[in-house]
Parts: C-alpha cells; structure tokens; sequence
C-alpha cells in the first residue's frame, strides 16, 4: 500500500489509498487516474467546471494541490477540453445545472463514491445561490443559504455598509409607482434602476426625466428593483482574495474607463490595472471584507470616486470579477491566481506576488463597428506592448467587446495612449 502526503479540510494529514472501484451510474465518468490507486484528500466538487472558460485552470491547479476534483456539469464529457478532464477525478453530467433534484442526486452519488464533500464552488455569480444551497442540504464549508441575502440583494448590501460605516449610495427598494416617485423626489434625477438580485448591467436603466420615468413605470420589470441616486465619480474595484483565517493574501484594484452599463449601451469597454492601489481604496475595501466576514474567497467589491475625493460603496460580489480579469493579475504580478486560489482551498491560505511590477490594461472592441487600424495591424504596431489577444464569447461581448487586447508595460500612460489607437473608428 503506498502513502502520501495530502491536504484536507483539517490540513495537510497521512491518509490512505485503495483502488478506486468503477463507476456503475449512466450520468457519470471517471477522468484521469482510471485504473490507479487514489488516495482520500480533499474532497472538491466543481460546479459548471467548463463554462466560463477559463474555469478548467481552477480545477487543473486544485489537483496539482491535491485535491480530488469532481465536476458537475450539463455538457457532455467527451466534448470537454482535454486539460479539464484530465484534472477530473469523476464527472457527472446532469441534463439541467437549473434543476435542484438532479444536482442533490449528483452530490448523492459524489458522496458515496468518494465519502464528505469538503467544499463545493462554481465562482460564478450566476450559480452563487445554488452552491449556497447544496453546501447547505450536504453541510459543506461555504456561503450557506442564510448568508445569500447580505451578498446578493443590494438593498441588504446596503444595510452591511451602513452598519460598517462605509458611505453608500442612497437607494430603495421601490414596489409600488408611489414608492417610485417618492424616492425620485427626494434624490432627484438621474436615478438608477436595477434589479435587487441581478448579474451586470444587462437590466440596469438610467431614468433622466419625468419622461423617462413614466416609460419605466409603464412597463415596469416584474422583479424586485431598486432604486439609487446617480452619482458622477470615477469607477474603482478592489479585488483580491482572503485566505481560511480571513487574512487578504492577494489584492488587486480595477480603473474603468467607462462603467458596464455605458459598454452595454454601445461604448468601447477599457479597463486597467495601475501598479499602485490607492491607500483609503484598500483600506476601505479591506473594512469591506471584515463587515461581511469574507473568507476562503475571491471577491470583487466597486466603489465612485466623487469628484471631491470620498469613496462610496457601490456593491459587493463574492467572486473573482469577470472577463479576462484573472489573467491581467497574472500578468500584471507574474503570478498564478488560479493556484493561490487552490493553494486558500486546499491549505488555508497562499504564496502568491502581488508587487504588481506591471501596469496592465484591456481594450476591447466590437464586431459592428469599422476601426481605423485593422487587427493584424493593431497587433504588428503594438506587438511589444500586446501580451494577449481574445476572442471574447458572445455572451460577455456587450459588456468587453467581442473581442480585446491586453497591454502590459511598466508605465500605463503608454497603454492608454495604444488603446485610444486602437478603439478609434474608421472615417
């Protein structure tokens, strides 16, 4: 019998190994180590392993910390990328991610083929309440249900930050047009009306006038919203990841040269990382974290600048932000954020540099529109400049574009000056 040395829930521990037994269930397969012996470390289920994209690196460095990865998801295995299914111990593929019976039967299975689950994640926004809701039918470390109200409704968001003391943009959950006209009144216009529980700025509506806010109400969304006074600032992120004990092991902030809902609304998303993070942004971001007692966990929290300086809290999300955010921080650090995050998984915490020696910027651009510098000379022009080019998934190309550049150079100032070349128009 060999042994070897693996993590677990209560840390690094002797554990011992037998022959992993076939699988029986038609929904299930097994990936790499077929055949070999296993050993019991922790256990890690990952929801939706191979969507977003980049989601397989998250579970490639989870094994390499020695975890035994097991993946719940609607595709096909066959039809998953290479890497991914050899990171998988087992996979199981359910018919719907939405229906609550199939992943308890999933987990069900997990369970008796591997014994406790240890931790399940999707770190996805869009799955946030349904990992919280089977770390709680299954007792796994994590968000539970009675958690996802203070992370997910803004308007109770907005309580956390007040109890905090952290400034917070006034807003109201408003049912009723009297309610609606009430709050209006008492900020005046502009206001934002968004969805209390909502992902991005797809559903997000800016009201000007009294005309604006007669065409809301007539044809008002059927979900909760709230409504927030609109504030002129810049847009700022601080982001990073805290480790088991609630320490910040990694931290990152985010320009936005426009915000979401304006790249929604047909403008060139460009968004940047300066190798500098301002001190009262950490600060405040770091009093954001303790308020919502953060561990074991990516985070992407968003503040305004108000031109006279202060910072207001803006909104909290429990995850890494989206795009090709990760792979900025790595270039930005030379670093790896998808081990460190294995690494708080699996270990309790992470070694991961974040010196940030490199300012680094994205500039996307759409499929519509005509530019004035074509693609292949974008990138023969700004080739020492250019560390990575994408094609961006239709699904996340109003927000970043359908496709995007990402610079890298000591100083920004060059970076902005190549994406202002990069996103002019033709004509």
């Amino acid at each position: 019998m060999r042994r070897r040395r693996s993590g677990s829930a209560r840390g690094p521990q002797e554990t011992g190994c037998s022959p992993a037994p076939a699988a029986r269930h038609p929904g299930l397969f097994l990936g790499a180590g077929l055949g070999t012996l296993w050993c019991t470390p922790m256990n890690v289920v990952f929801l939706s392993p191979h969507f977003p994209p980049n989601m397989w690196l998250f579970c490639q460095r989870l094994q390499a910390q020695g975890a035994t990865v097991l993946g719940i998801d609607d595709a096909p295995y066959d039809r998953l990328r290479a890497e991914l299914r050899d990171s998988l111990a087992e996979y199981y593929r359910v018919t719907d991610l939405h229906s609550l019976d199939e992943l308890i039967r999933a987990l069900g299975w997990l369970t008796h083929r591997r014994g406790k689950i240890d931790r399940l994640e999707s770190l996805n926004e869009y799955w946030l309440e349904t990992d919280a809701r089977l770390r709680t039918e299954f007792n796994i470390t994590g968000l539970k249900r009675d958690q996802m109200d203070r992370i997910k409704r803004k308007s109770a968001m907005k309580d956390v930050f007040q109890r905090a003391e952290v400034p917070v943009a006034r807003g109201r959950v408003c049912l009723t047009e009297a309610e609606t006209r009430a709050f209006v009144d008492e900020v005046g216009f502009p206001v934002i009306a968004k969805p209390d529980v909502g992902v991005g700025a797809a559903k997000t509506y800016r009201i000007d006038d009294a005309a604006a806010l007669a065409g809301y109400l007539s044809d008002r969304p059927t979900v909760e919203y709230i409504l927030e006074e609109f504030l002129s600032g810049d847009l700022f992120s601080y982001d990073g990841l805290i480790d088991r004990d609630g320490r910040v092991v990694f931290d990152a902030s985010i320009t936005y040269g426009m915000s979401v809902l304006d790249a929604v609304s047909g403008g060139d998303m460009t968004y940047w990382l300066e190798r500098v993070i301002p001190e009262d942004l950490a600060a405040m971001g770091r009093r954001v974290a303790a308020a919502f007692d953060v561990t074991e966990r990516p985070f992407h929290f968003e503040f305004f600048r108000l031109p006279d300086g202060r910072l207001v809290a803006l909104e909290v999300n429990m995850r890494q932000p989206g795009g090709l955010t990760v792979d900025m921080w790595n270039y930005a650090n030379d670093a790896d954020f998808y081990r460190a995050w294995a690494q708080v998984v699996v270990h309790g915490t992470a070694d991961i540099a974040h010196e940030r020696p490199y300012a680094v910027l994205w500039a996307g651009r759409k499929r519509e529109r005509t530019y004035a510098l074509p693609h292949d000379e974008v990138m023969a022009r700004f080739r020492d400049l250019i560390v990575h080019h994408e094609r961006v998934q239709d699904v996340f190309a109003a927000a970043i574009g359908n496709e995007g550049y990402i610079l890298r150079a000591p100083a920004l100032e060059p970076l902005r000056a190549a994406a202002a070349e990069i996103q002019a128009r033709a004509g």
